[in-house]
């Protein structure tokens, strides 16, 4: 792992989770997620000391573990460091068992627990402007992965994205998205297409976007949402429950699932479901204790 250099004082580590550096002049810096666990946040840590850089600052793009898990360490370690999220996901960071019981709908098994603690976020982001520590930022709001997702915008005019977007190879690998909300999703995938930055980072990917590049991977997203969106229609012509739905698309698209990739595909076809329904697009009968969904 080292540290790379997009434009001005913003860098990334490239990492399962690229992590966002953001540097000032007192060599304190600004961490744009944390990785999954102590372990990822010990590497980020080698990485900023070789660089003379200390931990003053995170903001989490969201929630999930892979993006706040490394925030403990860092509040531990570095004195007065300051968290920062969004105000829905700064509920779910104080209260991390929520993730996995929404995944399955109640008090989870332990294969779908979370390791990471209950986090502190000192203060949220609301869209638009924000200073930190004098510092110009601003705050993009990108519902639709999670609750209520953020992109942090430097002056640099890089642009940290999280997981509002999945590059090319994330979209091949799992190509069935995890999302909150299918709507919300689509309309942040428009609102990125005007965010104004030169570049975009990614969290799960190999490169920097420039943003000629943008606009393709934005159409790319949409498309990949609205042939789900077509499958399911198709296939509900003929009316099925909501695990006979899972079970044609995880075969027909030949999806990789274990106990944990289950649950979390079902609750992405959860918000499916539940857009295609609040669109007309669906409809749903109830026969010998089976809820069955079914094109209208």
């Amino acid at each position: 792992m080292e540290l790379t250099k997009i434009n001005g004082n913003t860098y990334y580590i490239k990492a399962p989770t690229n992590i966002g550096v953001y540097s000032y002049k007192n060599k304190n810096c600004l961490l744009v997620d944390t990785g999954i666990n102590n372990s990822a946040a010990r590497k980020i840590e080698e990485v900023l000391k070789d660089n003379n850089l200390h931990v003053k600052y995170i903001v989490n793009t969201h929630s999930h573990t892979d993006h706040c898990g490394g925030n403990t360490y860092f509040k531990n370690n570095y004195t007065g460091c300051i968290v920062y999220a969004s105000e829905k996901e700064k509920l779910y960071m104080e209260n991390m068992e929520l993730r996995p019981n929404m995944l399955y709908t109640s008090t989870t098994p332990k294969n779908l627990d979370s390791d990471c603690k209950d986090l502190i976020v000192d203060y949220t982001l609301a869209e638009g402007n924000t200073k930190i520590n004098e510092d110009k930022f601003e705050v993009v709001e990108l519902k639709g992965h999670s609750p209520q997702g953020i992109a942090l915008l430097t002056s640099d005019r890089v642009c940290f994205l999280g997981d509002a977007i999945y590059s090319e190879a994330i979209l091949n690998k799992y190509s069935f998205p995890y999302l909150f909300d299918v709507g919300s999703t689509l309309d942040s995938l428009e609102k990125i297409r005007n965010i104004d930055a030169d570049y975009f980072v990614i969290s799960h990917a190999e490169d920097i976007v420039l943003k000629e590049d943008l606009e393709a991977l934005v159409d790319k997203n949409i498309d990949n949402i609205n042939n789900y969106c077509e499958q399911i229609i198709e296939l509900l012509e003929k009316p099925l429950t909501k695990e006979e739905l899972m079970e044609n698309i995880t075969i027909l698209n030949d999806l990789d699932i274990d106990f944990n990739q289950y649950h979390i595909n079902y609750s992405s076809m959860s918000a499916f479901l539940a857009y295609l329904y609040n669109k007309g697009k669906l409809n749903h009968s109830v026969e010998n204790g089976k809820l069955y969904y079914y094109s209208s």
